[in-house]
């Protein structure tokens, strides 16, 4: 449904931080996009050189990056405002991602009052869960 040049007009978020490379999926309530891991993504040269797994916080990062193209989409007057990321419960780490690997983000709309969002999202590598985080962000 959406390439990284129409991300990029969605969020704000650039190299090497633009963590979300296509959404295939998105209704008012829930969205897939995909992450595509390479190996020669920045965090690999330091983060476990000798068996590189991508971190976990980028990993929900790349989540609510999907969970803010979620948001833009469905509140499209909300898209000229900053969106902050406000909390994240409920944080699992199931499996190492490498590189190689392509991140499938499921993020699902929990809840909505005023700007404040409440999102659960799933990161999975060829249908395994990888990661699971219920994340809260603001719009101000």
């Amino acid at each position: 449904m959406m390439d990284v040049v129409r991300i990029k007009e969605i969020i704000p978020h650039r190299y090497p931080f633009l963590l979300v490379d296509r959404i295939v999926e998105c209704s008012a309530e829930q969205i897939v996009g995909i992450k595509n891991v390479s190996v020669n993504e920045p965090f690999f040269q330091g983060h476990f050189p000798s068996d590189p797994i991508m971190p976990g916080v980028l990993i929900v990062e790349a989540m609510a990056q999907t969970g803010g193209i979620l948001v833009f989409t469905g509140f499209p007057e909300l898209k000229d405002k900053p969106f902050y990321f406000a909390g994240m419960d409920k944080v699992r780490f199931r499996r190492p991602v490498r590189p190689g690997d392509r991140l499938v983000l499921k993020v699902k709309l929990l809840k909505q009052r005023g700007g404040f969002f409440k999102m659960f999202g799933e990161a999975f590598v060829d249908d395994v869960l990888a990661a699971e985080a219920e994340m809260m962000a603001n719009v101000l």
